[in-house]
């Protein structure tokens, strides 16, 4: 299925944050995964390693953003490069809402902070 349209893009909220899964293994993907996440204002991240790299667009408002030993803020239209194994957590601490446009390979698994495995299903 080539075109991917919000009305059969498959949703999913965990930890607050709202996943839209439009390239998938569910829609004919392949190799790539490709979701929007929506971040209410005021969203703690949760501190996660993944299995895979990823890469974070930010479509609008703001997002702090930890990685490895790194903290900064990333803007509409900047990007973040997330390595395999780095520590990495992403929040909203301000009053607007933010989406960022993600894109990682299939197949990608997260492990919490708290030792938790994930498999999250946006990204099969």
């Amino acid at each position: 299925m080539p075109h991917l349209t919000a009305r059969t893009a498959r949703t999913f909220t965990t930890h607050g944050v709202t996943f839209t899964s439009f390239a998938g293994s569910a829609t004919g993907a392949e190799s790539l995964g490709a979701w929007r996440a929506d971040f209410a204002p005021r969203t703690p991240g949760l501190a996660h390693t993944m299995s895979e790299e990823e890469v974070l667009h930010v479509l609008t408002g703001t997002l702090d953003i930890e990685l490895a030993e790194d903290s900064f803020t990333v803007v509409a239209g900047e990007a973040v490069i997330v390595p395999a194994g780095e520590r990495f957590r992403v929040s909203n601490e301000t009053d607007e809402p933010a989406q960022a446009w993600v894109v990682t390979p299939l197949g990608m698994t997260a492990t919490l902070e708290t030792g938790e495995a994930m498999t999250p299903p946006w990204a099969q």
